[in-house]
């Protein structure tokens, strides 16, 4: 008998009280979330969990509250409204330990709704631009329901999955939601000058999707043997790997490939990828492990923050104490790191945020997330310099931090801190 049958039917074994996971990021199952959000009058009290996902929630509209709850594990801005409306809710989890939710049954699942490139000639199909927690996801759920498509990239790696896993397919023929980002800035620009200056060539490096983290690759053209081993990439990348200037020949793990467990860009970046070699996607709990990325040799990793306090905490998960996006993979980069034999852990951010408000603060917000600690803090970088953190004193990271804050806001942050502590 057929497992292929069309996108209403295949949501039907989703019933009242299930719990339901989503494959992640720009692989996101469209057809089947659109089928099962039409269900909302049927249904009763679905718990839906994902990470980040591009596209369409439109379970998450708060009319449907009865219906659907929604469990981010990161929150997309998709989906952030569901925290105030009570709609929704969110799970701090590092992205390396989602797997750990499903393999210890701590969120058993009733159904997985996945992505997939059409089977080859022996059954296997890929995940394409997304694993991320899917495989443990598949494994754990008692209802595994694919959307296959010809325009799914077939990646190599780790998620390539048997069709004898799946029990229900729909077809599909859509293009793979594509990300497109603006130039980066004149500061973004400085940032990524000051990050580009700190890698050293044959370093590995990680660094998430947005105008620095392409400021900055943009800036490497004449490094030498440098690595991917990262949570995601984008077209950034490319480039530098047809030039050979990344290529993986010194990396400590999976040497010779482009490493990843999610990827979100263009068309050309889908069809780059696809059946190549050279770029291997594994799960999160391999990627994102802390004692894997600490074997690279000169492990780069740059992430950002929200803001970014004198003491060397940083916040990057929430607004004051209104959640944002999410813990993330950036405490599991930051440590393996700065646990690799000459890595460097790089906070990279605007001085300032678009209302001109100083992101280099004397405290946190309150109610602010500590997402790295100042214990784990290194280097952070504004368009204003370097602060290199690690083995100073307070005292020192005080005067480090003030020299690459705003100079419209040094005097005053420097005097707030110093009038809390005294």
């Amino acid at each position: 008998m057929s497992k292929y049958t069309s996108a209403e039917e295949a949501v039907k074994v989703i019933s009242s009280n299930s719990r339901v996971y989503v494959q992640a990021a720009a692989a996101v199952p469209q057809v089947l979330i659109n089928a099962m959000s039409a269900r909302h009058e049927e249904l009763r009290n679905v718990e839906i969990c994902h990470l980040h996902i591009e596209g369409d929630a439109p379970y998450a509209n708060p009319k449907f509250r009865d219906s659907f709850h929604v469990n981010s594990f990161f929150i997309g801005k998709n989906v952030r409204h569901t925290l105030k409306s009570g709609n929704g809710s969110y799970t701090p989890v590092f992205l390396s330990e989602v797997p750990l939710l499903f393999n210890r049954n701590i969120l058993p699942l009733d159904a997985v709704l996945i992505h997939v490139s059409p089977p080859d000639s022996h059954g296997y199909c890929s995940l394409g631009v997304s694993v991320e927690a899917t495989l443990a996801a598949i494994s754990n759920a008692k209802n595994v329901i694919a959307q296959v498509n010809p325009q799914m990239p077939r990646v190599h790696g780790e998620g390539i999955i048997h069709i004898s896993e799946i029990d229900t397919l729909i077809e599909v023929d859509l293009p793979i939601p594509e990300h497109h980002l603006k130039a980066p800035t004149e500061i973004e620009q400085k940032i990524g000058d000051y990050v580009a200056e700190l890698i050293e060539d044959e370093s590995t490096l990680q660094m998430g999707i947005g105008t620095i983290p392409n400021a900055v690759l943009s800036r490497l053209g004449n490094h030498k043997n440098l690595g991917l081993h990262t949570e995601m990439f984008s077209d950034g990348v490319i480039d530098l790997i047809l030039k050979n200037v990344i290529n993986g020949d010194f990396k400590g793990v999976n040497p010779g490939r482009a490493l990843a467990t999610f990827l979100m860009g263009s068309k050309r970046l889908y069809d780059y990828v696809d059946d190549n070699p050279y770029v291997e996607m594994r799960s999160c709990d391999y990627v994102n492990d802390t004692s894997n990325i600490r074997l690279n040799p000169k492990m780069i990793a740059i992430n950002s923050a929200i803001e970014v306090d004198l003491t060397g905490q940083i916040c990057a998960d929430s607004i004051g104490i209104n959640m944002y996006s999410g813990v993330g993979g950036q405490m599991d980069f930051m440590r393996g790191a700065s646990l690799s034999e000459g890595g460097k852990a790089i906070i990279a951010l605007p001085s300032t945020t678009k209302n001109g408000q100083s992101k280099i603060v004397p405290y946190l917000k309150t109610g602010a997330g500590v997402v790295t600690t100042r214990a784990h803090a290194n280097y952070v970088v504004t368009e204003y310099g370097v602060a290199s953190l690690f083995g100073k004193s307070i005292k020192q990271r005080v005067k480090a931090l003030v020299k690459i804050a705003h100079p419209n806001h040094r005097e005053e942050i420097d005097k707030a801190y110093y009038e809390a502590t005294h």
